[in-house]
């Protein structure tokens, strides 16, 4: 494995526990701050924002800086925002804080994933944008419970000093091992954007926000799940989202296999399909906790393989305009977390079961199917029309 692409697994480990950990913060924040549940919740929805405005805008700003560059200013960006929240007096402090902590998050794994695929092999470009991802995985797995153990039994605040370092370590390992690369011809503004009057740039953006929402509409849901339905104690949940990072992990690496042996596309399309009927075996067989835990670490693997493909499709769709689409496609991400997270409490709002939301996610996932097949129809008329 490149020392370069386990720097970029280090930025990924660092958003991923950004993002990730406040979700078990939220009552020790909430508590310190003075501010009910719901009020800290918009501190998600702060970084969910900064992340889909940061994702094109740091982009387009920094087009024309040589990579390795762009991603030393991004680890900084990181490392930085992430340490005001150390120091946050109040909540309006802190708020604003996670929005700007959101900003360098789709640009770095924008730069990265083209910068990944630069570095690898020929032939493995998608796995070496899945070692980048994995750091992002890994922060599922073994970062977010670390960090939210210690928000829970010492200070909130610690848990983004946890962040700052891993963030420091980030810059320290880009500059040391990411080589320098050259960057690409000089672009205007006008030209990365012309990408976005394509047909295809949309549906990829709508193949993510829809269809990777259907891993949302599950997960948001996931500790109610387990404890109304699969009957675990409170006491296990964060054991078992253990086991959900684990297949993550796995699921990220086998995407990355899957879409360089075949094409990105057909690939996204199968997966999809997988993960449609897989949640719906978790709707109908959750009450079993043994079926539950398998199935706890299968979703986790299913959903986790689609983001190399679709990220492949992403940057192979885009010539010459790479790194703006790639980065949009973080912003998609978390458009499609926020869709999965709304569309699946509404069965619950209207009083039906906590396995109810996978329905939902089932509807996503074959919604971005069918945008699949429509985009393979249209590169398909694409390339009549050019032998014609």
């Amino acid at each position: 494995m490149k020392k370069s692409l386990i720097a970029l697994s280090f930025g990924g480990l660092t958003i991923g526990i950004t993002e990730f950990v406040m979700m078990g913060l939220l009552p020790d924040i909430a508590s310190d701050m003075k501010v009910t549940i719901p009020v800290a919740g918009y501190l998600i929805s702060s970084y969910a924002l900064g992340v889909v405005i940061g994702a094109p805008l740091l982009v387009i700003l920094g087009r024309n800086f040589p990579p390795k560059k762009m991603l030393l200013i991004l680890a900084a960006m990181l490392t930085v925002f992430n340490a005001l929240s150390i120091i946050a007096p109040s909540y309006n402090f802190l708020f604003a804080s996670r929005f700007l902590s959101g900003l360098p998050h789709g640009a770095f794994f924008g730069v990265g994933a083209v910068v990944a695929s630069r570095l690898a092999d020929k032939g493995k470009e998608a796995q070496a944008i899945a070692i980048m991802f994995s750091g992002l995985t890994l922060a599922n797995l073994i970062g977010v419970p670390i960090g939210t153990y210690i928000g829970h039994h010492f200070i909130w605040r610690y848990t983004f000093v946890l962040i700052a370092i891993v963030g420091l370590l980030t810059f320290f390992l880009i500059g040391l091992w990411m080589p320098k690369l050259e960057k690409g011809e000089t672009v205007n503004m006008k030209e990365q954007l012309q990408f976005f009057k394509r047909t295809e740039a949309w549906l990829i953006i709508g193949i993510t926000a829809i269809g990777f929402g259907g891993l949302f509409a599950w997960i948001s849901y996931i500790a109610p799940l387990l404890i109304n339905v699969s009957k675990f104690s409170e006491g296990d949940v964060s054991s078992i989202l253990i086991l959900a990072g684990l297949g993550m992990v796995v699921g990220n690496f086998v995407g990355g296999k899957l879409a360089d042996k075949y094409s990105p596309a057909p690939t996204t399309l199968a997966l999809l399909f997988v993960m449609s009927i897989d949640l719906i075996l978790v709707y109908f067989f959750s009450s079993n906790q043994y079926v539950s835990l398998f199935l706890t670490f299968l979703t986790g693997a299913i959903s986790f393989s689609v983001i190399a493909p679709i990220q492949m499709l992403m940057i192979r769709t885009a010539k010459g305009a790479e790194m703006i689409a790639s980065a949009s496609l973080q912003g998609s991400f978390n458009i499609g977390n926020a869709l999965g997270a709304f569309l699946g409490g509404l069965p619950l709002a209207a009083g039906y079961s906590f396995a109810s939301p996978n329905l939902i996610g089932v509807g996503m996932s074959v919604i971005g199917m069918l945008i699949t097949l429509t985009l393979m129809r249209v590169r398909k008329s694409d390339l009549k029309l050019q032998s014609a």
